[in-house]
């Protein structure tokens, strides 16, 4: 069985799939980003969630990157793992 990793190397390969991932990096730089401050932390899904007072479900679809989060929803994922918000724009 492969691992997602090799899954994706593999896929990149196909323009079709390469298109789709790009159009999605911010996307996934945001989830990358929410999960390694909670790994950092040393946080569970359900610990970090008590300390925004929502649910896992709720830190699961923010890490898995379904909707927009709001700038005080990314405040309040930074206060809870004890980190600090910062936010870039870079030329592309």
């Amino acid at each position: 069985m492969k691992t997602a990793k090799q899954l994706h190397t593999k896929w990149l390969k196909g323009s079709a799939y390469q298109s789709a991932y790009e159009a999605l990096e911010d996307e996934f730089s945001v989830s990358r980003a929410l999960i390694k401050a909670r790994s950092q932390a040393n946080l569970t899904q359900s610990e970090l969630a008590a300390r925004m007072s929502t649910s896992q479900a709720a830190v699961a679809r923010l890490e898995a990157g379904k909707g927009n989060p709001s700038l005080a929803t990314l405040k309040r994922y930074a206060k809870a793992t004890g980190s600090r918000l910062k936010i870039e724009l870079e030329h592309a």
